[in-house]
């Protein structure tokens, strides 16, 4: 039987290879505003999304994923990694009595400062060699930070705050929603008032309607 058998095969989009002249022929051959009229913003919205990925798939190849060494670290080299490896395997000894706790502690020690070593100078190239290289420099500097940004409380047309992902949400999608129904767009705004060096301001942004 074969069933369970088959492997699955992800692709990601090859950007490298994509013909976006092509790709902004389709788009720009579509007279979107006669298209758009007087459908709700659903509809426009399915209608733009199947356009783009019609789009995207004539013009946009495709290619099998990479795999990116299960989250492995970004510095580690051919030779750390048999010093880490060695580590583990003198643990394993340790922990079965084969070895000493001095001998155990000394291949520790040297590991890590191997370690520390081989990143301050895979940071330093990294700097180095940060023009030349910016796409592998910002991917590390991404890995390393520990927190992103998320979207601050905002307030919604009848002046509430909104704190909540739910209703946060509810208050961008009005928003969008506006662009394509009764000519009234929503955008969210900050507090106009300019800020002094270094303060913060602890009034949200809100969301004001204007006619278009």
């Amino acid at each position: 039987r074969n069933i369970g058998l088959a492997k699955s095969r992800v692709r990601t989009l090859n950007f490298r290879r994509a013909n976006f002249q092509l790709f902004k022929e389709l788009l720009d051959g579509i007279p979107w505003e006669t298209v758009l009229k007087g459908i709700g913003a659903e509809q426009s919205w399915q209608l733009f999304k199947d356009t783009l990925l019609r789009a995207q798939e004539l013009s946009i190849p495709q290619q099998k994923k990479l795999s990116k060494g299960g989250g492995q670290p970004a510095w580690p080299s051919k030779d750390l990694q048999l010093k880490l490896k060695k580590k583990r395997e003198m643990y394993r000894k340790w922990k079965q009595g084969c070895v000493a706790w001095e001998e155990y502690r000394g291949v520790v020690g040297m590991c890590r400062d191997r370690i520390r070593k081989h990143k301050a100078q895979m940071e330093l190239n990294l700097v180095r060699d940060g023009k030349n290289n910016k796409k592998g420099f910002y991917r590390y500097i991404g890995r390393r930070r520990q927190s992103k940004e998320s979207v601050p409380p905002l307030i919604n047309e009848k002046g509430e705050l909104a704190s909540s992902d739910m209703e946060k949400a509810e208050v961008l999608s009005k928003c969008f929603a506006s662009v394509f129904t009764g000519g009234r767009a929503s955008h969210v705004c900050q507090d106009p008032e300019p800020l002094g060096e270094g303060e913060r301001s602890g009034i949200p942004p809100t969301v004001t309607v204007e006619q278009v």
